[in-house]
């Protein structure tokens, strides 16, 4: 944005135009009055190719996920990736920072597949994994993703550490509020 010369945003305004994808990022964060499709095209791929290259710069992941990983693991749960960020930045972030853990399926934004809160991801997931929805729990910090498990009609666990409210995780019906990592061990 500041290399363009338009408006900056605060990092809470940041969190409300995330969740749907790289393009609505883009979208939400241009003025209505500067938007056009080829600056939404452009700054679309100057962002992907600069947030590629330095996406692990201040990202880390939440305090105990890697333990709840490990712990999911060893129980023989199986463990997918359902992500609106485009599927090369997902795959990269898996790698950097969930190098050993065996991941059934690692899904990102992808052609021809829409974005959460459609349900597709997750029932391609699903048929990935071999498992049936009863026995899945879909976890998530934004009603985008309660949408998304609900459509599915997979459990919809909302965690409050996100980057969305509580408020908007129970107005999207989630069926479990976590407030740890390991609270989830206790629901699976």
């Amino acid at each position: 944005m500041k290399k363009d010369g338009l408006p900056q945003h605060t990092f809470e305004e940041y969190c409300h135009f995330i969740g749907t994808g790289v393009t609505r990022l883009v979208e939400r964060a241009i003025p209505e009055n500067l938007r056009t499709p080829e600056k939404v095209i452009r700054l679309r791929e100057e962002f992907v190719d600069y947030y590629y290259h330095h996406i692990a710069e201040h990202t880390t992941p939440y305090p105990g996920i890697p333990e709840l990983l490990k712990a999911l693991t060893d129980r023989k749960i199986k463990i997918a990736v359902a992500s609106n960020k485009f599927q090369q930045g997902t795959e990269k972030l898996i790698r950097l920072f969930f190098p050993d853990t065996p991941f059934v399926a690692v899904c990102g934004q992808r052609e021809n597949v829409p974005l959460k809160p459609d349900p597709r991801m997750i029932l391609d997931i699903l048929q990935i994994a071999g498992v049936r929805k009863e026995e899945v729990l879909y976890v998530g910090d934004s009603g985008i993703d309660m949408i998304a498990a609900t459509e599915a009609k997979v459990c919809p666990v909302g965690v409050t550490w996100g980057f969305r409210s509580l408020n908007e995780l129970i107005e999207n019906q989630a069926v479990h509020i976590v407030n740890t990592p390991s609270e989830i061990l206790e629901i699976c």
